[in-house]
C-alpha cells in the first residue's frame, strides 16, 4: 500500500478491526518513511449487478441512486449521514447476499421501504409515496393507517 503523503511503498499495519457491521476491515497504517498514519478499508469484491427496471430495461446497479432516494426521504429528519450510510450498507448486503446477477428495482424498493419503516415512519411514507406513485390522498392515508395499525 502506497503512502498517500509521500508515495513510499513500505507501510505497516498498526491496527486492524472489523468495520461496517463486519462487512469490511479497517486498517490503520503507518508509513515507514515519513511515519504519517492513514486508514484504509478492505471490502469484499462483489459481482457486477444488473437492475431490471419497471419497463424491463436493464442498467448497472448504482449505489448512489439508493443513497439519493433515502437522503431525500430523510430531509429535515434527525437522521445523520452516518445513519443513511449504515442503512444503505445493510440494503446492499441484503441485495448482494441474494447471489443473483440481476435483481428487479421492485425488490430493491421493497427492501428500502422495509429498512426505512424501522428507522423512521415519516421517511418511510415519503419514500413510499414516490416509489409506489401515490395517485391521491386516499392512497397516502391508507399507507399511514397501515403504519399506525402495526404499532
Amino acid at each position: 500500500m502506497k503512502c498517500p503523503f509521500c508515495g513510499e511503498e513500505n507501510t505497516k499495519v498498526i491496527d486492524s478491526r472489523p468495520a461496517d457491521e463486519n462487512t469490511s476491515i479497517r486498517r490503520r497504517r503507518q508509513c515507514e518513511s515519513c511515519e504519517k498514519r492513514f486508514t484504509t478499508y478492505e471490502k469484499l469484491e462483489t459481482i457486477p449487478l444488473v437492475v431490471i427496471k419497471k419497463d424491463q430495461s436493464r442498467e448497472p446497479y448504482d449505489r448512489a441512486k439508493i443513497v439519493q432516494g433515502i437522503f431525500q426521504s430523510c430531509t429535515k429528519l434527525p437522521i445523520s449521514l452516518d445513519d443513511i450510510t449504515k442503512i444503505v450498507d445493510g440494503i446492499e448486503n441484503e441485495i448482494f447476499n441474494m447471489g443473483e446477477k440481476e435483481v428487479s428495482s421492485q425488490i430493491i424498493g421493497e427492501i428500502v421501504m422495509e429498512r426505512l419503516k424501522i428507522v423512521d415512519p415519516v421517511a418511510y411514507v415519503r419514500f413510499a409515496s414516490i416509489y409506489r406513485e401515490f395517485k391521491d390522498v386516499n392512497t397516502f392515508m391508507d399507507e399511514i393507517k397501515k403504519i399506525l395499525d402495526n404499532k
